[in-house]
């Protein structure tokens, strides 16, 4: 059974979000979340992975990038409801972390049962299955044992080897978010079986609407850069009235 997720009677609106892809080189796009996490209304954000570029253990929240996120993220948790989905990029968040800033696990896929609907939340990562060699990469670096022997190198070393990843493959991980998609078929047999007709999700840096035919669709959150010209970013805020976007 997908998890659920309740929203209380108190909540009005919600916000996700996902794809920030915050770095020490992104002091635009942090800017604009704290931002965001200070104006809107919403009493709950649900951040859906790839919140940052890389994370290499919860060690490294005491760093000052880091820090200056985690502070960020305590005090939006302090006021509303903050919740935070695994990505591709960040997948080694951990509980340290999250017990720092105040936020809840959200598993994926996790339904969002709110407003009498039930919406069906996934990063979009695991649905990507044409991309057979990322299926793999996935499932080796999600596997404890991994994780384990990873964490266990020195901080140092750990961030040396994602400068050296990222140095690497910028030009290979665009040209893969592009080639790629969330599978249909997949997409339409988690709906059914979480007993929802709307998918929510981020990774692919493509907003749209996707219709899937028989009731059911895909909704694709876009990613943010407010560091480079022209500004992007978008936020999908649930509320009793249905779904919208909103261009920040």
């Amino acid at each position: 059974m997908t998890p659920t997720l309740a929203a209380p009677a108190h909540w009005v609106h919600i916000d996700l979000l996902s794809d920030l892809h915050l770095g020490p080189g992104t002091p635009g796009t942090l800017a604009r979340l704290a931002r965001h996490l200070d104006d809107t209304p919403a009493q709950a954000v649900l951040l859906l992975g790839d919140i940052f570029e890389v994370w290499v253990g919860d060690d490294a929240r005491h760093e000052p990038f880091e820090a200056e996120v985690t502070q960020l993220l305590r005090d939006a948790a302090a006021r509303k409801a903050m919740f935070f989905m695994h990505g591709n990029r960040d997948f080694l968040v951990g509980e340290g972390m999250l017990a720092d800033t105040g936020m809840t696990a959200l598993p994926d896929p996790t339904v969002l049962d709110a407003f009498g609907q039930r919406w069906l939340l996934v990063h979009g990562d695991a649905q990507c299955l044409d991309d057979t060699a990322y299926q793999a990469f996935r499932r080796q670096v999600r596997a404890p044992e991994w994780q384990a022997q990873l964490l266990g190198q020195p901080l140092a070393a750990r961030q040396a080897l994602a400068r050296q990843m990222r140095e690497g493959s910028r030009a290979a991980q665009a040209a893969q978010l592009m080639s790629t998609d969330l599978d249909a078929d997949a997409c339409r047999a988690l709906l059914r079986e979480a007993g929802a007709a709307t998918l929510i999700h981020g990774h692919t840096h493509r907003p749209a609407e996707h219709d899937l035919g028989d009731g059911l669709r895909r909704v694709v959150l876009s990613d943010w850069d407010f560091d480079t010209a022209p500004h992007r970013g978008d936020v999908i805020r649930l509320s009793a009235a249905g779904l919208q976007r909103l261009s920040l």
